[in-house]
């Protein structure tokens, strides 16, 4: 499979573009910023978004999506991170829907992905429970009682959690930390009772949320597929969603490169523009090669999703360790030329580098996908 976009992926990458730089701007993650807005979006800018079919787009259309795949939300995902775009697009499309679609049972996905895709409904992950991410290090437990299931735990860095309508939570119904065995997902509503959620505001402006779960009671049938075979399906969720962060991760690099080259070509010191230097052109230059690889590897990835390649879990964590080692770079460079108002934030390019930094943590870091990635390969 070549490494190019289709002619309708590149029609839909400069629709994306179009829209968000007119609707979902930097200067519109500001405004959200500076009022304390609760959501941390715009909801009629998500609605615009819904009606174009953004909600919907990996969706498989027996459950009401559009089927176009995860290579044509990975590119309206990279536009989302070039303008810093808030909206429910990571936590309910790409990681809530994908979470359904791959844990839910026939009835749990006609239900939950007709109403993500129709935006009447999100959904968000609850897995993490520690500042670092791990995956079966899950303490929360998952406990029989009669036809029903009793969940106590904590969960931390919960996306978006304040306008969820339910959470796919991962608790354990046996097993110990550490092992994948014993690994239980279950739909549960945002208003069930003894669930608790505490937002917080992220460096970057977003949202998210800790829930505490006291003793809530869900039916049986809230638990998506096998009791404690949770473990296949749930990885295959996280490697997509890490790609997924990789497309935003190679948006947001981008733009904060091209930023940061006008702003060379612009300031001037000793009378000559500062890009004029050489020491600037070889770190410029070795940016922009780096660039163009993580382009190359967000592609593929995207696509081997899309083909439903066997190596998917290589090409998400080569993705995501790349993109977050290459995002650093990025923001950094950028901050750096821009000089001492690079700090400040009167300059967009200190938003990137924030944004930056939330999104090479979530789904696992630089260093949790290299050790996968060799891990995976037999070193």
């Amino acid at each position: 499979m070549t490494l190019v976009l289709n002619e309708e992926q590149q029609m839909l990458k400069e629709s994306a573009a179009g829209f968000l730089a007119s609707k979902a701007t930097v200067g519109h993650l500001r405004k959200l910023r500076d009022s304390g807005d609760e959501l941390a979006f715009e909801p009629a800018v998500w609605k615009e978004m819904v009606d174009m079919g953004w909600a919907g787009i990996a969706i498989p259309e027996a459950y009401g999506g559009l089927g176009y795949g995860y290579t044509g939300l990975g590119v309206v995902l990279e536009q989302a991170g070039r303008h810093l775009s808030a909206s429910p697009l990571e936590a309910s499309v790409l990681v809530g829907a994908t979470a359904i679609n791959c844990l839910g049972t026939e009835e749990q996905k006609t239900h939950w992905l007709a109403a993500i895709a129709a935006g009447e409904k999100q959904v968000s992950l609850a897995l993490q429970e520690s500042g670092a991410f791990d995956p079966v290090g899950v303490t929360a437990s998952a406990t029989r009682d009669g036809d029903a299931f009793v969940i106590s735990g904590e969960k931390r860095m919960v996306l978006d959690a304040v306008s969820a309508d339910a959470f796919v939570l991962i608790a354990r119904s046996g097993g110990v930390a550490g092992e994948t065995r014993g690994l239980s997902a279950f739909l549960i509503p945002a208003d069930a009772a003894g669930l608790s959620i505490t937002p917080c505001d992220m460096v970057d402006s977003r949202q998210c949320g800790a829930l505490s779960l006291n003793a809530v009671r869900v039916p049986a049938d809230a638990l998506m597929g096998s009791e404690g075979d949770a473990w296949p399906a749930l990885e295959r969720t996280l490697d997509i969603a890490a790609i997924g962060f990789s497309a935003q991760l190679l948006g947001l690099s981008l733009e904060a490169f091209e930023r940061t080259m006008d702003y060379i070509r612009e300031r001037k010191q000793f009378g000559q523009v500062i890009g004029s230097f050489q020491g600037l052109q070889h770190r410029a230059a070795h940016l922009f090669a780096e660039l163009e690889l993580a382009r190359s590897i967000v592609l593929k990835a995207l696509q081997a999703i899309d083909s439903d390649d066997q190596g998917l879990s290589r090409y998400a964590s080569a993705a995501k360790a790349k993109l977050s080692e290459v995002a650093r770079l990025a923001s950094n460079e950028g901050v750096q030329m821009h000089g001492g108002v690079g700090m400040t934030d009167e300059y967009d390019i200190g938003l990137y580098l924030k944004r930056a930094r939330v999104l090479e943590h979530l789904m696992g870091d630089y260093y949790y996908h290299l050790d996968r990635f060799a891990r995976i390969g037999g070193y």
